[in-house]
């Protein structure tokens, strides 16, 4: 959560953020996995506060992101690990989703999923960076976009305390165009990675 005057810049950060995973992520990944890093710590710390607490948030938000930035800089191959559970478990939820109208998929289906997305990330690991980097920098994109654009699916205030709340894996309930605008964006992130980016050098 976010105070509500901090949502543009937070939505510009994180179309940027996204843009960097998808073309560049294999490349850049120990950035990615900062950026990343400090996005997740700053909502994971930043939703522990009141949200009447502004600048409780605010400073929760940045040691969390702080914290959140290193963890997953330095530990590099928990990085990766964590890249393909992070995927097996986007998997399980947008495949539920699909079938199951909304519902949250079965926890033992997560489980497994991001069991076999860790350890195909530390046997495929270059293969695996590039394609989670590249959609996950995707998803990331639409959603920073979409809150740019002012869509309170993306970006909601609370009514009570004016909050900006991400919701990552529901950035637009209703629209169809979303998934396919997706996974083109992750194709063509994937296609540059492979073939620019991600090149090993000779």
């Amino acid at each position: 959560m976010l105070p509500h005057s901090y949502e543009l810049p937070a939505a510009i950060l994180i179309v940027l953020g996204g843009t960097l995973a998808c073309f560049a992520g294999y490349r850049l990944f120990k950035v990615v996995l900062g950026i990343y890093g400090f996005v997740l710590g700053a909502m994971l710390a930043s939703s522990m506060m009141g949200a009447t607490n502004t600048t409780g948030m605010i400073v929760a938000a940045l040691v969390g992101g702080l914290a959140g930035a290193l963890l997953l800089m330095f530990a590099y191959f928990i990085g990766i690990a964590l890249v393909g559970a992070g995927l097996g478990a986007f998997v399980a939820h947008m495949a539920w989703g699909s079938v199951g109208k909304g519902a949250d998929p079965p926890a033992v289906a997560v489980i497994v999923l991001s069991i076999l997305g860790s350890i195909a990330a530390m046997f495929l690991q270059r293969y695996v960076i590039v394609v989670a980097t590249a959609f996950g920098g995707a998803w990331t994109v639409i959603v920073g976009g979409l809150a740019i654009a002012g869509d309170r699916g993306a970006a909601r205030a609370a009514a009570s305390g004016d909050v900006w709340i991400l919701y990552p894996a529901t950035p637009a309930a209703g629209r169809g165009w979303v998934p396919i605008a997706w996974i083109v964006l992750g194709l063509i992130g994937t296609g540059v990675q492979l073939g620019i980016t991600a090149r090993k050098k000779k």
